[in-house]
């Protein structure tokens, strides 16, 4: 009797590993959605969503909470990209919010609209009577995110307890919500940042070009090279702005997104640098997770995370 010996790869293993979690999540709810920004994490989704549902289309849409103060690299490269698969995108508009009063625009020198995209995200939901939203989180980005379920409960607020989740048997989901909850799904949750750029290499997964080593006018605040280009960060006349090469590890607000000093540019060369980090890239590179180590857990109970 011949015997074949299946081995899989790490990557394999995450791979079916968050395609089980997509179908398990699209078959249990009725109204999922991604969230999605055109960053890194959430271009791995979109790739993922594509083989979960293959050969037919992504079945539910995706959705940015844009602050307004977005690179415009990375927007560009999500209206593509959504193009090219032909699905629904989502707005939810900090800039609508804050016109209509909804909430208030932050002042001074380290303002930011990182915060405010808890308002129009659970409007969004609401108002799109979504049940379950993917997000790109990982457990290995920081404390509070290691707290998180695979399939996250979220009360009729909107509000995530660290002492109200589900336990997670295996890859048993407890996907049982009342009317107005819903729940954030992590596909991603056992992935690393190296394990992304893995895949992108091995998908080969095109990216927004500010991933990559560039010449970019920044300036330093607190230990990080904001962008001084977009306006966004607020820069007063004693942070001098200079030309640096540059990439961004991770995309967001422009206005609290650093970059690091870096000449990798290519993807062999990424994953070189990544592999010899020893610092996190919210760590490095999030102005608003510098606050405290409860930064992120204080905005994930306030419903945005």
């Amino acid at each position: 009797m011949q015997r074949s010996d299946y081995l899989l790869s790490q990557l394999d293993v995450l791979e079916a590993e968050s395609i089980h979690i997509f179908r398990e999540v699209a078959a249990e709810f009725e109204r999922p959605v991604l969230l999605f920004s055109g960053g890194k994490d959430s271009l791995v989704m979109l790739r993922l969503a594509e083989k979960a549902f293959w050969p037919a289309p992504i079945p539910f849409p995706v959705m940015h909470v844009d602050t307004g103060h977005n690179f415009p690299e990375v927007i560009e490269f999500r209206d593509r990209r959504v193009g090219e698969l032909g699905i629904r995108l989502v707005v939810a508009s900090v800039q609508d919010a804050i016109d209509s009063g909804r909430v208030a625009e932050q002042k001074g020198r380290r303002a930011s609209r990182n915060r405010l995209q808890i308002v129009p995200l659970l409007d969004a939901i609401e108002e799109h009577r979504f049940d379950a939203a993917f997000g790109g989180a990982r457990r290995d980005e920081e404390k509070a995110r290691a707290k998180e379920r695979v399939v996250s409960f979220r009360d009729e607020f909107g509000q995530w307890d660290p002492k109200n989740q589900r336990p997670e048997l295996w890859n048993l989901f407890n996907t049982r919500i009342e009317q107005g909850e819903h729940v954030r799904v992590f596909p991603l949750s056992n992935w690393t940042e190296l394990d992304i750029w893995d895949y992108v290499r091995r998908e080969e997964i095109a990216l927004p070009s500010i991933y990559f080593a560039h010449t970019r006018r920044v300036f330093e605040r607190d230990g990080l090279l904001l962008d001084a280009e977009t306006g966004f960060a607020n820069r007063g006349d004693d942070e001098p702005e200079f030309e640096a090469t540059v990439r961004y590890r991770t995309v967001g607000d422009a206005s609290c997104t650093g970059a690091v000093k870096s000449s990798a540019a290519s993807l062999e060369q990424v994953i070189e640098e990544i592999a010899a980090t020893r610092i996190t890239e919210r760590g490095q590179t999030r102005a608003d997770d510098r606050t405290s180590e409860a930064a992120m857990e204080d905005r994930k109970k306030e419903g945005y995370f």
